[in-house]
């Protein structure tokens, strides 16, 4: 055990890298969009394919794979991610044609869904129990720094460099990676401690809690809201609250700041008290959304809600992610899995959402007003279930000790 914990902030960090270097992929696309659609000579609107291809792929991947991959080892399947992104970002670093560009996406983001669900299983068994929301912040930190420091870097990197030179970082980084999971990530046995002993059956079988479905519906609109309004801050930034354009990128550093600082507080905060960080971490994102619109004609207010929105925004990750895997404790990797891509149906529905009050030209503080609203539904289903899992418990004493660790 001595052995295990010496090991213990390597294999986070390991962790950490990856993460780092799968958000960087998924995030750096943004800003080098113009230099890819002129080299590959199609439209702008086309380029952007290559982000909504991503966002569905890791939707798709976050279930699928992790399905595929249930009877395994976590470690060795943590390595074959690991591959399989190298393999997508070298495809985008070669690519010779936008078929082969969008190929290279494809691939690198059906590991994300994977990495990142399996991940949160590895990170929470490395640590005890009272810790394992903060180890699961500590591997999403991970992602939150790819936002506040790669996508600016690979970004500046792209534009004189050019946008290959940014996929070469990235597949240097996917290496790093793959060295540091081998190295410093402690083998898992392959009994029942790492796997369920009926394989994709039993990970299925977590699927029948309602609580786990609740938790589901909980992510996707609790996050949803945060990115609907984040969707088209841009516009927000430059038509409602005045900023020069050249100044957005820099006012997205600090949302990034926001992002870095909430995540790590929130996986603190829900070791102490799971629900309760939840239910608080909501309502005062649905009170932030609501304070932004209101005085988003506000430059001062503004930078502070850009703050507070990413703060509270990613401190909801560690204990949604959390509050999945307790539910389905017995067999939480597709569990953990299908709440990464819910994350990312979250992303899809709040730029729906935000997109739909601009078309019926509500002005571009209403994507804000949407989001507010979005996530105040997904409040109101955490409260309707946590009264469902106060029912159970007092029916089913089997239900007492999860209840009781929230």
């Amino acid at each position: 055990m001595s052995g295990r914990n010496r090991s213990l902030p390597g294999g986070l960090l390991a962790l950490a890298v990856g993460a780092f270097g799968i958000g960087l992929t998924e995030f750096v696309i943004m800003g080098l969009l113009p230099q890819v659609a002129a080299d590959f000579a199609v439209t702008e609107s086309v380029a952007g394919w290559l982000i909504s291809g991503y966002a569905l792929s890791v939707a798709i991947g976050g279930v699928a794979l992790t399905a595929a991959v249930t009877r395994l080892p976590r470690k060795p399947v943590l390595l074959g991610l690991m591959v399989h992104f190298i393999i997508g970002n070298l495809l985008s670093a070669l690519a010779d044609g936008y078929g082969v560009m969008m190929a290279g996406r494809i691939v690198a983001a059906l590991c994300h869904g994977a990495f990142f669900g399996i991940g949160a299983v590895v990170a929470a068994g490395l640590v005890a129990p009272a810790r394992r929301a903060g180890a699961i912040a500590l591997m999403f930190a991970g992602l939150t720094t790819a936002n506040v420091l790669g996508v600016p870097f690979g970004t500046f990197l792209g534009q004189h460099l050019g946008w290959r030179s940014t996929f070469w970082a990235i597949t240097g980084i996917g290496v790093v990676a793959l060295a540091g999971l081998a190295l410093l990530v402690p083998a898992r046995p392959t009994g029942d401690a790492d796997r369920p002993a009926d394989g994709l059956r039993g990970e299925l079988r977590a699927f029948t809690h309602p609580q786990v479905w609740l938790s589901l519906a909980v992510t996707v609109l609790g996050f949803g809201g945060m990115f609907g309004a984040f969707t088209y801050i841009a516009y927000t930034l430059t038509e409602v609250s005045g900023f020069a354009t050249g100044t957005v990128p820099w006012l997205l550093v600090l949302f990034g700041v926001g992002l870095f600082v909430g995540n790590l507080l929130g996986g603190r905060a829900a070791d102490v008290s799971l629900s309760r960080t939840l239910v608080v971490v909501l309502a005062a994102l649905t009170v932030v959304l609501a304070f932004f619109a209101l005085t988003a004609g506000s430059q001062p207010l503004t930078v502070a809600s850009l703050l507070l929105m990413g703060g509270f925004g990613f401190a909801t990750v560690p204990p949604l992610q959390m509050r999945i895997m307790r539910y389905a404790h017995q067999a939480p990797t597709l569990a953990s899995g299908a709440n990464i891509a819910a994350f990312n149906v979250g992303n899809a529905l709040g730029a729906w959402v935000g997109g739909t009050t601009i078309a019926a030209g509500l002005g571009y503080t209403a994507p804000i007003w949407a989001g507010a609203a979005v996530t105040l539904a997904g409040l109101g289903v955490l409260l309707a279930a946590l009264r469902l899992a106060r029912r159970q418990a007092a029916a089913r004493p089997a239900e007492r000790e999860l209840v009781a660790s929230a």
